[in-house]
């Protein structure tokens, strides 16, 4: 028997359940058959298409946020995040969060910063990435759910606070990949030239690349263990 194929969404989902509901029929299916269901071209690789398989996973399910420092699913304050994984569910790479704040640094705090509304509730979606299996050929694993545990939340925040310290004190460009525990700061630009201009306390200004935060694939394989293996195994 035919299996019927999905169809793309008009609107968002309603609630929780109804997006559960999309992720579960996107699973195992592969992107080249999404892609072409939605009619986009799927390039041989993703060198020059770093967001096409987010954009792709948002249009399926729902998601209306785009580029806003919001979560994908505003009215259910879920955040989409597509997680690139091996044939043994270890990440890939790290996690792009959202774009590191350079101005306003003051008025910052955690509980309102863009990396606490787009980390508190997220629904990850495991993505074959292995470099051997084709881009067309890769398939879409099972979603699931996350909020952060009360000691999850406090990693992310000592990071958060940390990096905010060092912007806010013109160290910015000496921030480095390796600093953070879990929450790392990275260049985010198309080019390594691109320079931007931090707002610093006390009417200072200097010159920085574009950057973004990152959660380290240590942590997001953490989390698949957590979350996802272990949730799916019986109590012993």
């Amino acid at each position: 028997m035919a299996v019927t194929p999905p169809q793309l969404p008009s609107t968002p989902p309603e609630d929780i359940g109804e997006l559960k509901t999309r992720a579960q029929l996107l699973a195992g299916r592969c992107l080249g058959q999404l892609a072409a269901l939605a009619g986009l071209p799927l390039p041989a690789d993703l060198s020059r298409s770093k967001g096409l398989v987010g954009n792709l996973l948002e249009r399926w399910l729902g998601a209306r946020a785009g580029n806003r420092p919001l979560p994908d699913f505003t009215h259910l304050g879920i955040e989409l995040k597509t997680l690139p994984v091996d044939s043994d569910g270890k990440p890939l790479q790290s996690t792009y969060v959202t774009k590191v704040p350079l101005c306003d640094l003051e008025a910052l705090e955690w509980r309102t910063s863009s990396v606490f509304a787009k980390l508190r509730h997220v629904m990850w979606v495991p993505i074959q990435a292995e470099p051997a299996v084709p881009l067309a050929e890769r398939v879409v694993g099972q979603a699931f759910f996350w909020r952060p545990s009360a000691v999850e939340e406090q990693l992310l925040c000592a990071d958060w606070e940390y990096h905010l310290a060092r912007i806010r004190a013109g160290d910015v460009n000496a921030i480095k990949g390796s600093d953070g525990a879990v929450l790392q700061v990275r260049p985010k630009a198309r080019s390594a030239e691109t320079i931007t201009w931090a707002e610093l306390p006390h009417q200072r200004t200097m010159p920085t690349r574009p950057c973004g935060f990152y959660l380290r694939p240590s942590f997001t394989e953490y989390l698949v263990q957590r979350y996802f293996f272990d949730a799916g195994r019986p109590s012993p």
